[in-house]
């Protein structure tokens, strides 16, 4: 399995709910394909960079998780049909967490 990171953007007229609504739908997909999530943030509503579909702001959220090109496809495929999504990006984490003797996920040092 290789890590990744999902930064998604949603729209700004969400509420609290429904922005965690769909973070956690992101990670019970990752992990009914057996994937692995590590950590799960909400940046909350920022100007974009420019306008997407006359919308000036968003609502940013980052996901760090392990898995495999299924869940790429899965993640990209429910992305593209969920109006609520403004833009979503999956690349390759080239600093994957760490699992610790405590549990905890820490980045890797070099």
């Amino acid at each position: 399995m290789r890590f990744y990171e999902c930064v998604f953007i949603l729209a700004p007229t969400l509420d609290d709910n429904a922005v965690k609504e769909k973070a956690d739908r992101v990670g019970e997909i990752i992990t009914s394909r057996k994937g692995t999530v590590f950590n799960v943030e909400q940046w909350g509503k920022r100007k974009l960079a420019y306008p997407i579909e006359k919308t000036y702001e968003g609502i940013y959220a980052v996901l760090k998780f392990s898995g495999t090109r299924e869940i790429l496809s899965e993640l990209n495929r429910v992305f593209r049909f969920d109006d609520a999504v403004l833009r979503h990006m999956i690349v390759i984490d080239e600093h994957p967490p760490v699992e610790s003797h405590a549990g905890s996920a820490e980045p890797a040092k070099e």
